[in-house]
């Protein structure tokens, strides 16, 4: 059976850009709490209440409208006044919020009783200015000094937090009030007159600041939100975007909420009002990473290469040049995490940029070339071949470390990151007995990574004139792919070591970021059947998903960070490997499970990661305690289980899109429009004949779209040369 059973959030969550407000399901923000309103990783607001006489109020109902725009629907409880008080469930209070770098909050009042109220409406709000780090960890330390002042001729209270040279503002004004508020013990307060039937409003807006600049809250009301710039930009994003529809609607559902994500988590750069990045979840990671935006960008670049193009921008300009080992900084390296609260600002974390990332530099090879083959704009080539080359350079000069042909990583900080793979948390490399990997590591992915960067990066040289340079890195993966499946195959088990530890030992715990390897190519074709295999055993497939680690070893723990628990990301990139060898039946089964998983969670909204436990007819995916969402790595999982259904191969420099489709059973049908590949756009319906996969060019040049084997692609391709010099088939 199946159950009918949404998950929904504790809190709701509005977001854009810089900015984070995070409350309690009833708009009310309870101290001491992680909730708050976040402004470049500082907290404005740390406590938001409102009263009626000094009565709190009680939740009906509440609900995002867009990831900007939310509504709480309250009531009263008795309210004492002078004449007999005012009766439970007489008054309706309704709070809308739209967010656009400041706040708009609109207070509603009705009265539903059959006598005139009178009473004193009052909002007490309080602001710690603490650092997003030291709020997560719940050691909050006051730096600075904390001013507030309050304006009758403008109905404005200021309050602003001032360490040396480090500010944050908050700004409420109170607007379109028949009588204007006052200010006292902490709380505005405002005197409410009404009638029998009659309705009273107010608005407050919230202007946040850095020091620099002032964001004001947006001007619409919330019925009006969609004309606010930040409701224009939306609809924007809405039709740039490919559309799907399906008669299957749990996947037509994963996919248009992904959409929604990705434009919730859009950081905008100091290049364009219309150029951004991916933030890589709320409420936590609001801000610039390396492997998140790289990832997200490689998981969109086929259906928006925006993100794409902007991150090779922004993390290009931002390549360190020198060796900074408080930074784990190293000439050529992309940055890991930028950060911009207290604690940055006076250099009291890493974070200006951090750069304790194994994998960013590699993948930005990646995102390079995957770039450029969905836009066609040899440009983007020229203009980012000085950060590839420094990114290519670190490979080999630090990535390297001791110089025997592997990337391992080890922190130089004191307050660096002990892990530095995808697989982050301290205790996520593990020895088959539980132990603690120790010394400069070796992961698997990292290698199959630096194998497909080789590559494809060759063929930008080849597409840049030089052909030398192109054969010299065919060369160097080529020695890659047989010293790799020399050192990483473990024979009696059929799969790849996890890693090399310091000792360059195997360690032979299983784990999913073998299938990465796959996704990179790095695997022979004679051993993918068992890779893909294993798995998909029990122990690693839940049935939501393949688990981060196997059920069997000893770290094991369903409900844990990354030591069994279900990443959609981890496993829209196993899938796309799976594809890559031929087990499209496999792949889609994936897919399947995150898109099965989805429909459990409000709105259909994948979180960052869920539980790993065994799915049976009486369960349901558990999301994990503390997990973002949105997050771009989730939303990201449903594009790339798209790309693996249609077999989606663009290469806009010779203006072509090669399709592989191949539907599923439980996904008939499926239309896609508006799908671009360089300066071409595409309709095409897709539907099962029978075992068959059918389709037809709706819209767009018919001959540009060529159907093609996925696993021949030049940009996918396994490199036969690479195969047939190993011995395999």
């Amino acid at each position: 059976m199946d159950l009918e059973i949404t998950v929904g959030p504790p809190q709701l969550a509005l977001h854009q850009g810089h900015t984070v407000l995070i409350t309690d399901r009833d708009g009310q923000v309870t101290f001491p709490s992680d909730k708050g309103l976040y402004f470049f990783d500082t907290r404005l607001i740390s406590s938001w209440s409102i009263w009626a006489n000094g009565e709190p109020w009680d939740l009906l109902n509440s609900g995002n409208i867009t990831h900007y725009a939310s509504r709480v629907f309250l009531t009263n409880r008795k309210i004492p006044t002078e004449d007999g008080g005012i009766p439970e469930r007489t008054l309706g209070l309704v709070l809308s919020r739209s967010v656009d770098g400041g706040i708009h909050e609109d207070i509603d009042l009705v009265n539903h009783g059959k006598k005139p109220v009178r009473f004193n409406l009052e909002i007490a709000i309080r602001s710690d200015f603490a650092d997003l780090f030291e709020v997560k960890s719940g050691r909050i330390v006051r730096r600075g000094r904390i001013t507030t002042e309050w304006s009758d001729a403008e109905s404005r209270l200021s309050t602003v937090y001032r360490n040396q040279d480090f500010s944050r503002e908050l700004t409420v004004l109170a607007k379109r009030n028949l009588v204007r508020p006052v200010y006292a013990n902490g709380r505005i307060s405002f005197e409410v007159n009404l009638p029998p039937g009659g309705v009273w409003h107010s608005c407050l807006l919230y202007e946040l600041g850095n020091g620099k600049i002032r964001f004001e809250a947006p001007a619409p009301c919330i019925a009006n939100s969609d004309q606010s710039t930040v409701g224009q930009r939306l609809a924007r994003w809405r039709q740039a975007v490919p559309r799907i529809t399906t008669g299957n609607e749990e996947f037509y559902r994963l996919y248009r909420q992904a959409i929604e994500d990705m434009a919730a988590l859009r950081l905008p750069t100091d290049r364009t009002d219309e150029q951004f990045v991916v933030a890589a979840g709320v409420p936590w990671f609001v801000a610039l990473f390396g492997r998140d935006s790289l990832i997200a960008s490689l998981q969109t670049a086929p259906v928006y290469s925006g993100f794409a193009c902007a991150a090779l921008d922004v993390l290009g300009a931002l390549q360190a040049t020198e060796r900074d080992d408080y930074r784990d900084a190293e000439p050529g390296k992309i940055m890991h995490e930028l950060r911009l609260g207290e604690l940055a600002h006076f250099k009291l974390v890493p974070h200006t940029p951090y750069y304790g990332t194994a994998d960013a530099t590699i993948l930005y090879l990646i995102v390079l070339h995957v770039a450029w083959r969905c836009t066609g704009d040899a440009g983007l080539l020229e203009r980012h071949l000085k950060t590839a080359e420094g990114c290519l350079q670190w490979i080999d000069q630090y990535g390297d470390r001791d110089g025997d042909g592997f990337q391992e990583y080890a922190t130089r900080s004191p307050v660096g990151y002990e892990n530095q793979g995808w697989k982050d948390s301290g205790d996520s490399v593990v020895y088959p007995d539980g132990t603690l990997v120790k010394g400069p590591k070796a992961l698997c992915e990292l290698q199959g990574y630096v194998y497909d960067a080789w590559l494809r990066m060759a063929e930008v040289y080849d597409a840049l004139g030089n052909p030398g340079r192109a054969q010299e890195l065919r060369a160097k993966a080529e020695t890659l792919f047989r010293r790799f499946n020399d050192s990483f195959w473990d024979e009696a088990s059929g799969f790849y070591a996890y890693a090399l530890d310091g000792d360059k030992k195997k360690v032979l715990s299983v784990v999913s970021n073998p299938g990465h390897c796959l996704w990179s190519g790095i695997v022979p074709a004679d051993r993918a059947r068992r890779v893909v295999e294993r798995l998909m055993r029990p122990d690693m497939w839940s049935g939501w998903g393949i688990r981060t680690l196997s059920a069997n070893h000893p770290a094991y723990n369903p409900y844990s960070y990354q030591n069994g628990s279900v990443w959609p990301h981890d496993n829209g990139i196993i899938a796309m490997g799976f594809r890559r060898y031929g087990f499209a039946e496999e792949a889609n089964r994936v897919a399947r499970d995150v898109s099965g998983a989805a429909r459990y969670f409000m709105l259909h909204q994948v979180p960052e990661l869920y539980s790993g436990v065994q799915r049976d007819p009486t369960d349901f995916p558990v999301q994990y305690l503390g997990a973002n969402v949105p997050q771009a790595w989730a939303a990201g999982s449903a594009l790339m289980f798209l790309q693996i259904i249609l077999g989606f191969q663009p290469d806009a420099p010779q203006d072509r899109l090669y399709i592989d489709p191949e539907l599923p059973g439980w996904l008939p049908d499926l239309t896609v429009t508006n799908l671009r590949v360089g300066k071409r756009s595409f309709d095409l319906r897709l539907w099962r004949d029978g075992e068959k996969t059918r389709w037809v060019v709706l819209k767009g040049d018919p001959n540009a779209v060529v159907a093609r084997s996925y696993a021949s692609g030049s940009s996918l391709a396994i490199e036969d040369s690479v195969l047939a010099a190993s011995g395999t088939s």
